[in-house]
């Protein structure tokens, strides 16, 4: 890897060539992003003319992978999945890999992209691990950012080029733990829209308003992360941290009761009752386990133990 650092530690330094693998709505996005940097951008894609809005503000179209990877030292690839990485990339001549950074920018586990990372090395490159944290219109936007792992100092020698696409946050050494930090916040972002949804579809029932129901939801949602008696987020974490979940206000087995009405309502509603279904049946078995006197947050022992 010492050619990587040799050639990208000045500062003011003219910007690098990159290329972008993969053109579907986000690696499109990031090549555009490049390109306005003022990057040389070369791009390949399986199907040709999705490159060809890229092409006509400047990029260079590779004919093969093998090509594209050639065109500079820092590849981005932007694909569904790192199967579909080998799936582009394995027929390579492996002498094409050394000395140069993969930027892996795809959805998959943890585990699937430790692999990977055995994989570029046995190829004298280094893959570095991302999960980007914004939809394909928040590319190269203020506040958008993007989780890395794997070797600090190849994030390092292409940071400005990488910055482009979003604020670089490396999570460490470890290659899986940027898309570990991807699925954690996903999960989040999945959760709360898809409740969101339920909601609103719920509160419809009755006339309520998409938008009226928004100001409840809003309001809701900005006090579970305030100062105030719904502001639970800092009350959950000290929780967490000390393994004690004090269910003397609210215990689960109250919660069970609850969540078994909140499928009635929706059953009874003539809505769908899979989401809250899957949170009953979720408080069920953890006061089975024995939490039943405990609080909500006791829910991540069943989470961490789910044979119980």
């Amino acid at each position: 890897m010492s050619t990587i650092l040799e050639n990208t530690t000045m500062t003011d330094r003219t910007p690098e060539p990159v290329t972008v693998i993969g053109l579907g709505a986000m690696g499109s996005a990031m090549a555009a992003a490049l390109l306005a940097a003022g990057h040389p951008v070369t791009v390949w894609n399986r199907t040709a003319a999705r490159a060809e809005p890229l092409v006509a503000s400047g990029a260079r179209l590779a004919g093969s992978p093998a090509e594209a990877l050639a065109a500079g030292e820092l590849t981005v690839l932007s694909l569904v999945d790192y199967a579909a990485m080998h799936a582009v990339l394995d027929g390579v001549e492996p002498s094409v890999f050394r000395g140069r950074v993969l930027a892996n920018l795809s959805d998959d586990t943890p585990d699937r992209v430790r692999a990977a990372h055995r994989w570029a090395a046995d190829r004298g490159a280094e893959l570095l691990a991302g999960g980007v944290m914004t939809p394909p219109p928040g590319v190269g936007k203020p506040g958008a950012h993007v989780f890395y792992a794997g070797a600090e100092a190849a994030l390092e020698a292409h940071r400005d080029a990488l910055a482009a696409l979003g604020r670089p946050d490396h999570r460490g050494t470890d290659p899986g733990l940027a898309m570990l930090h991807y699925q954690a916040m996903i999960l989040v972002f999945w959760s709360v829209l898809t409740s969101y949804l339920h909601a609103t579809a719920l509160l419809g029932t009755a006339g309520v308003s998409a938008a009226e129901a928004r100001s409840h939801l809003l309001g809701l949602l900005r006090d579970l992360t305030a100062e105030g008696p719904l502001g639970l987020l800092d009350e959950v974490t000290d929780e967490i941290e000390r393994g004690v979940y004090p269910g003397e206000f609210n215990s689960l087995d109250m919660q069970v009761t609850g969540a078994g009405h909140l499928v009635e309502t929706f059953a009874d509603a003539g809505l769908g009752t899979t989401l809250p279904t899957a949170l009953w049946e979720l408080f069920r078995r953890t006061a089975a386990a024995g939490y039943g006197a405990n609080n909500l947050t006791s829910v991540i022992e069943l989470v961490r133990r789910p044979g119980e």
